[in-house]
């Protein structure tokens, strides 16, 4: 499943930059995170909530961010398993400043197996954009704080 899409945040591109690098703005702007620790150099324990159609599960694995260009582009590796199946997702995120806002061009490609993949699989690509769409009006709403 690929996702992918463009969002404009009303703040320079350093500051967009200072807040996808923050562990705890990641964990309150990141839909379905419970938790999420530090383990290491840019590695973090997570444990996710995701619901897609009926089925319901809670994953537990690592993030981790990787083919880091302050304040150009990163990549952030999502992988993680529980009852509903297992979830390997990668994302790339480049930053431009265009007068004094960033436009964030955003790609993600992820594989989901188990129970959750077989029952949800129609809604799996809907709920990836709601989900990148919620994640970026989370990190506006952190701008203001």
């Amino acid at each position: 499943m690929k996702v992918e899409g463009t969002y404009t945040l009303p703040a320079p591109r350093q500051r967009v930059w200072e807040l996808l690098n923050d562990p705890a703005v990641l964990a309150r702007a990141t839909p379905g995170v419970k938790e999420l620790q530090p383990q290491g150099n840019d590695v973090f324990k997570a444990i996710i909530e995701i619901g897609i159609g009926p089925v319901k599960g809670t994953y537990t694995g690592q993030v981790s961010i990787a083919d880091r260009v302050p304040p150009q582009r990163m990549r952030l590796i999502v992988e993680g398993g529980g009852k509903a199946g297992t979830v390997k997702a990668s994302g790339e995120l480049h930053l431009e400043e265009q007068d004094g806002r960033t436009v964030i061009d955003y790609t993600g490609d992820a594989q989901i197996t188990g129970l959750i993949a077989s029952v949800g699989h129609r809604l799996i690509g809907g709920v990836a954009k709601q989900m990148a769409q919620d994640f970026f009006k989370a990190l506006e709403r952190e701008l203001t704080k």
